[in-house]
């Protein structure tokens, strides 16, 4: 049974679709740190403004390939640019709240984005969520409230734009569900000029925060779009290599990443509430995304 397994077409294809989803998180990790190290130099609107320009022009092709029209003439578009602008403040509180605490226990807070969207799904899809996955969700919560440990020294406005940053992505994630007839590219380049557009105006409003930048440095916050869009390209081939309930749990490890990398590069020791916080966040998460894959082999 093994070795027919093993020598079968799907399973090489489900091997390779396990490899990418790998190595697309060690390429997210990799930005993150990256992201970390040049926030400690530059403003969060400066960064975002770079990086979101460099993804433009790494995308154009494809958008090209599209045609504008079909880019700029979306149906319902006030909710494409509700999306975008979830997507904008996610992007901002990720990278103001990495350049206060530590990596790991930043990437904990976004791994409860799963949690949020079962939890809105009912309210704002319509979708019905059982007694089982409400308990999942519960949990999930209670996970991080105990990675917070809400105390006068844990509970700093760093971690409360970390929760309010994850709740903005959860959230985006719910309101991408109602879009899913819109092609792909089109989402992308509305997330990504988004970006660019807010982040243009922060700067512009805030001109006393804007560092000059250095030639190096340039091309380091030009390879942060690159690799972030790079590494949703390795995703997004995984998912259609391998099923999602083979890859998808994969996802995790960021935070095992998350916790290496941050020790490595700045020194950062978990801290034990966020290491018991998030093994409840991962179990929730887990538990919701195996039972919507059983519900969905139930109804198909």
């Amino acid at each position: 049974m093994t070795d027919i397994a093993a020598s079968s077409p799907h399973s090489g294809s489900a091997r390779l679709g396990v490899m990418l989803m790998l190595l697309g998180m060690v390429m997210f990790s990799l930005n993150d740190v990256l992201g970390k190290w040049l926030v400690s130099t530059y403003s969060v609107g400066q960064l975002m403004l770079i990086r979101s320009l460099a993804a433009l022009v790494v995308l154009m092709p494809f958008f090209w390939r599209m045609g504008w029209r079909r880019l700029i003439d979306v149906d319902r578009p006030k909710l494409h640019i509700l999306r975008t602008t979830l997507f904008a403040i996610e992007a901002s509180g990720f990278y103001f709240a990495v350049a206060y605490m530590p990596l790991a226990d930043t990437m904990t807070y976004w791994l409860a984005a799963p949690i949020y969207v079962a939890a809105l799904s009912p309210l704002m899809l319509g979708e019905k969520v059982g007694w089982r996955r409400w308990t999942a969700i519960i949990v999930g919560f209670v996970g991080v409230l105990i990675a917070l440990s809400p105390s006068k020294d844990t509970f700093t406005l760093p971690a409360l734009i970390a929760l309010a940053g994850s709740m903005a992505f959860g959230l985006a994630m719910v309101l991408g569900r109602s879009l899913r007839t819109t092609p792909d590219t089109t989402l992308v380049f509305w997330q990504v000029a988004g970006a660019a557009i807010l982040a243009g105006i922060w700067c512009l409003a805030d001109p006393a925060g804007w560092t000059p930048v250095k030639p190096l440095d340039f091309g380091l916050l030009s390879l942060l779009g690159i690799v972030a869009m790079s590494a949703h390209m390795l995703v997004n081939r995984s998912l259609k290599l391998a099923d999602a309930a083979t890859v998808v749990p994969l996802q995790y490890t960021m935070l095992l990443w998350a916790v290496v990398f941050g020790w490595i590069f700045f020194g950062d020791a978990p801290r034990t509430a966020m290491l018991v916080g998030a093994g409840f966040i991962v179990a929730s998460g887990l538990f919701i995304f195996f039972r919507e894959q059983q519900l969905k082999r139930r109804a198909g």
